[in-house]
């Protein structure tokens, strides 16, 4: 019976090293996921965040043509890197609208004149409600909305410049 108690530690450890370089081979998914993808849009309404650009609902949403909808704020860095991606999508006629989040009209309009302006409409999301409610974990992130209001596909961090052909399709896709 003694024998067996002396090798006992070493088995445990063989089993600890097992787990443990399992956990390490595997890549594991950090980002969180929207559950609404397929799903319809969540019911919002967001007054405007600055002069000029009318605010966002829901309701603008469903009409018959796909938009994105981009969350976003102007103390964002991977937002500026993206801002030359969104200037490309519109300027291949995609609709892209957006909810700033934890953000002040004059920083927004700030973050626009340097960066560009691709939105057709940007909701003021100041308590990230409706960031919440769509399944948002961060900023930048972008939701392909169908033509019926429906969420199609999410697009987690900033989105790079070998992305645009592919969503450019996405919302062909999405008619």
């Amino acid at each position: 019976m003694k024998r067996w108690l002396i090798w006992a530690p070493l088995a445990v450890f063989a089993v600890l090293f097992v787990v443990v370089a399992s956990g390490l081979m595997r890549p594991s998914d950090t980002a969180v996921h929207s559950t609404l993808v397929d799903k319809p849009l969540p019911d919002f309404r967001l007054d405007p965040m600055v002069p000029g650009k009318p605010g966002l609902a829901s309701a603008d949403f469903g009409k018959g043509q796909p938009r994105l909808l981009n969350v976003f704020a102007s103390w964002c860095i991977p937002c500026i890197a993206e801002a030359p991606q969104l200037m490309a999508l519109k300027a291949k006629g995609v609709t892209i609208d957006a909810i700033a989040i934890h953000d002040k009209g004059p920083a927004i309009a700030d973050f626009l004149r340097r960066n560009g302006d691709p939105y057709t409409a940007i909701g003021d999301d100041a308590r990230s409600s409706v960031q919440m409610a769509l399944g948002s974990s961060g900023v930048p992130e972008t939701f392909l909305v169908d033509g019926r209001g429906r969420i199609v596909r999410q697009y987690i961090g900033d989105i790079r410049a070998d992305q645009v052909d592919q969503i450019v399709r996405d919302v062909a896709a999405a008619r």
